[in-house]
């Protein structure tokens, strides 16, 4: 059975979001260490959500747009 090109979209997406989030956890754990008060630390990790999703996203879309 050969995947169709909506779920290989769903499962490049969904691990876009699975590597975020391993940023955004990283990112509060490391902030924590250095000393940072908690609600801090989720400041960080959300701004290092966003940013790694958005980059995650722009590739994908750079990647599906190439010419083969």
């Amino acid at each position: 059975m050969k995947p169709t090109p909506f779920t290989l979209l769903l499962l490049a997406l969904g691990m876009a979001v699975l590597l975020s989030a391993l940023v955004s956890v990283v990112t509060i754990a490391l902030a924590r260490w250095n000393g940072a008060a908690l609600p801090a630390a989720l400041i960080q990790g959300g701004i290092a959500f966003a940013g790694s999703l958005t980059l995650c996203c722009a590739m994908l879309a750079f990647l599906s747009g190439s010419p083969r």
